[in-house]
């Protein structure tokens, strides 16, 4: 079946109950990310263990899938996106049924890992199809309803998990997972169709294991983070980095790779790659750094701390659609100057009255630098796809979200390091505060220098 043909099998109702069934289908593992954190005291409680090996049902979590996103693009030329999709969905449902039956952690962290195989091949792949069977002066919108679903799934993942678990035990939470999973997997067998072409190649296993090394360089930034770092850690750092450049020297030499490395010899796709990631670690450094703001600085419960991000999530939910609509009309390079104008604006608002605000004017810069992300994340991505034929774009959206993990897992460490390194040098906490936010502007300096220089108007051709 040609291209052609298989993009015209999802037209009309069959386009949109296709894309609802999809994205529903990465919604609720989206959530399923984003939303466990609030049950770790209960899974401290449950399984008697500290916060430390608990925390391992995300860390570990992401490692899995971040060694599953390079793979995808093999899988998708490869296996028909029905039977790819369904056996994604199949596989999370079953690792999500060992989590609610999970007499020992040892069987949680297996269910976990099992969701994570899944979440790591779904991820750049339901950015592939989408971008694949839309048309081109289309893609903004369809890339912006995705992002609005994501963004939701942020915004709506810890209120969910907060509510179950006040009336629930925590396996609520993973029931509700399986009933969408199911849910979806039904649906799946009137609604998703084979639209992406194939084209077949034996499975390069070397790469896949030289593959690792790019989750074992966030398992170093991870474990840096909080520990510091250590001879083990250095001996995991270097022998990652060493595999990291056999890897890429690889698929530089290889006639079909296990990721096409040479779509960074498209200027447009390196500049929205950058883009992508810086605006990433604008959104994950917000969420992870304004809790403890709020907290430390403002002296508010967890709780209120917690709500205090709600509306900076919500917004980058509602604006999501909006951007998608704007990079259709009035091309990337508008788009994403606004986007890092904001996420600039935001930070330098928060280092300039750091110790001087209350929670209100808080909750503002958060959603400045949230609102920014809106019109960087999914505008970038889609100009950078456009600049590439169809063929390298299930590549080009596996290297993104590779290259994203990255740079976020980066600056979560640095956000950490200046934090802690500036407090301890002056002893004031609103010291490590101001120079986290500033670093952090300047490097949207950086994402907005990059977005001046693309294309003014016109997607590319």
């Amino acid at each position: 079946m040609s291209f052609l043909s298989q993009s015209q099998s999802v037209s009309g109702t069959k386009h949109t109950a296709f894309i609802v069934t999809l994205l529903t289908g990465t919604f609720s593992m989206s959530i399923s990310q984003s939303s466990l954190s609030t049950a770790y005291p209960a899974f401290m409680k449950s399984f008697g263990l500290s916060a430390s090996t608990v925390s391992w049902l995300t860390t570990g979590f992401m490692l899995v899938m971040s060694l599953m996103i390079p793979v995808s693009p093999w899988l998708l030329n490869n296996v028909g996106f029905k039977r790819l999709f369904q056996s994604i969905v199949a596989l999370f449902a079953v690792g999500t049924v060992f989590c609610i039956w999970a007499p020992s952690f040892t069987v949680l962290m297996i269910g976990r890992l099992m969701e994570a195989l899944a979440v790591g091949i779904i991820f750049p792949s339901y950015q592939t199809v989408l971008l694949t069977i839309t048309p081109r002066e289309a893609r903004g919108r369809t890339m912006g309803l995705a992002g609005l679903v994501m963004g939701s799934a942020l915004a709506v993942g810890p209120i969910i998990s907060g509510v179950l678990l006040s009336f629930f035990p925590w396996q609520a939470l993973f029931a509700l997972f399986l009933i969408v999973a199911l849910m979806v997997l039904a649906a799946s067998t009137v609604t998703i169709t084979d639209v992406m072409p194939k084209d077949l190649s034996t499975l390069d296993w070397l790469s896949v294991i030289l593959a690792a090394s790019f989750p074992a360089l966030l398992y170093v930034l991870s474990e840096a983070t909080h520990a510091g770092m250590n001879a083990a850690l250095w001996t995991i750092l270097i022998v990652s980095v060493l595999a990291a450049l056999w890897f890429t020297a690889r698929q530089l030499k290889m006639k079909k790779p296990l990721l096409e490395l040479r779509v960074f010899k498209t200027s447009l796709f390196t500049k929205a790659v950058l883009m992508t990631g810086i605006s990433y670690i604008a959104l994950i450094v917000t969420t992870i750094v304004m809790p403890l703001y709020f907290q430390d600085v403002l002296k508010v419960s967890p709780l209120i701390s917690g709500l205090s991000l709600v509306p900076a999530a919500v917004l980058l939910s509602l604006l999501n659609p909006r951007a998608g609509s704007l990079l259709d009309k009035i091309g990337p390079r508008r788009v994403v100057t606004i986007g890092m104008s904001l996420i600039v604006i935001g930070f330098i608002m928060l280092g300039l009255l750091v110790g001087r605000m209350p929670l209100i004017v808080a909750i503002i810069g958060a959603m400045f630098t949230e609102a920014g992300n809106a019109f960087v994340m999914m505008p970038a991505v889609t100009a950078g796809a456009n600049a590439l034929p169809k063929s390298l774009i299930s590549d080009g959206t596996a290297v993104t979200t590779t290259i994203r993990q990255l740079l976020g897992s980066t600056g979560v460490a640095v956000a950490t390091m200046i934090l802690s390194t500036v407090q301890a040098a002056t002893g004031s906490q609103n010291a490590g505060f101001t120079a986290t936010f500033f670093v952090f502007a300047a490097v949207g300096v950086v994402g907005l220098l990059l977005g001046l220089t693309m294309l003014e108007n016109k997607l590319p051709n």
